[in-house]
């Protein structure tokens, strides 16, 4: 299925299906609030039959944006947006540890009938102006099927600290609150996606995936107003769960309700950190596709996409 790629130069791109869906919306053009931590994010996620998958500024969390990249405790810095948690005081508005992620440009930028992959280079910048980090964030729009209602985005992720000392992340669960140890990549549900089905390979249910650990984590709900549901899948690359390659153990970061949000936690229960001048990365896969798919069929739709 071939697409079609329009970009709106200092603002956002938008890819758009065969079929005349607009499927994604990546924008990277300044928030107007620098408490929601200004920084690029994807949204609307749609299924290929126009379903909206993605969530933007909900009234319980205006900072959450469809599919961002986030580091809630980054050294003393809240570069997910919003309050920041605090040992013994809980959440605080605290405007000035938000920090934000400035789109310097695009290294590449291209397009090939089916596919979009797509270069980013960005600067981490704490509150007040420090540079701290620069990114190389890969996008790569892929395997468009309508034979089956799906398509995939490839999120990656290459990390430097540009300061001269460490870089040390975390989460609210390294700082004392229990199970509330997101991080990193972060998707935010629409408000029909609530009270959703989240499942792995191997277990079922928001509340006992919490911190777990695996290759693929499902979620599929309901829409409103339509009869139709949605599923979508969030993958590691294999080398983000080898402990020879990665910098630190991933875990998952779900929940169904309050609030529908699933985040590949790469600081869940311990701190770790970034030496001077060195680098980490990791590579994701979104799998976006119309109706209520089981185990068996992620499993095998999974296998057909190599890395």
């Amino acid at each position: 299925m071939n697409l079609r790629v329009t970009h709106t130069h200092g603002e956002h791109i938008t890819v758009t299906a065969a079929n005349g869906t607009e499927i994604l919306r990546y924008v990277y053009r300044p928030d107007p609030d620098p408490f929601e931590s200004r920084k690029p994010y994807a949204h609307p996620l749609r299924t290929l039959s126009g379903r909206t998958v993605t969530g933007y500024r909900p009234s319980d969390h205006r900072w959450h944006k469809g599919v961002q990249m986030t580091a809630s405790h980054l050294s003393g810095q809240n570069f997910w947006g919003g309050n920041s948690y605090v040992p013994g005081r809980g959440y605080l508005a605290l405007p000035e540890r938000v920090g934000s992620m400035r789109h310097d440009g695009f290294g590449a930028f291209e397009t090939a009938g089916d596919r979009l992959a797509v270069t980013e280079h960005l600067t981490w910048v704490a509150n007040g102006g420090a540079e701290w980090a620069r990114e190389d964030r890969g996008l790569t729009v892929h395997a468009v099927d309508e034979r089956t209602g799906s398509w995939a985005l490839d999120w990656s992720i290459r990390l430097t600290n540009t300061r001269a000392e460490p870089l040390v992340f975390g989460s609210p669960t390294t700082a004392g609150r229990e199970l509330a140890g997101y991080t990193g990549l972060q998707w935010r549900g629409p408000r029909d996606f609530t009270g959703g089905t989240a499942f792995t390979p191997d277990r079922a249910g928001a509340a006992h995936l919490m911190g777990t650990q695996g290759p693929w984590l499902a979620f599929t709900a309901e829409h409103d107003e339509v009869d139709a549901h949605s599923t979508l899948v969030f993958a590691h690359a294999p080398e983000n769960l080898d402990e020879r390659t990665a910098i630190h153990p991933s875990h998952w970061f779900v929940r169904a309700e309050p609030v529908p949000s699933v985040a590949f936690s790469w600081a869940f229960f311990d701190e770790f950190e970034l030496a001077p001048g060195k680098s980490f990365g990791y590579r994701y896969r979104l799998l976006v596709a119309d109706g209520a798919w089981d185990r068996d069929r992620v499993t095998a739709h999974l296998a057909q996409l190599p890395w």
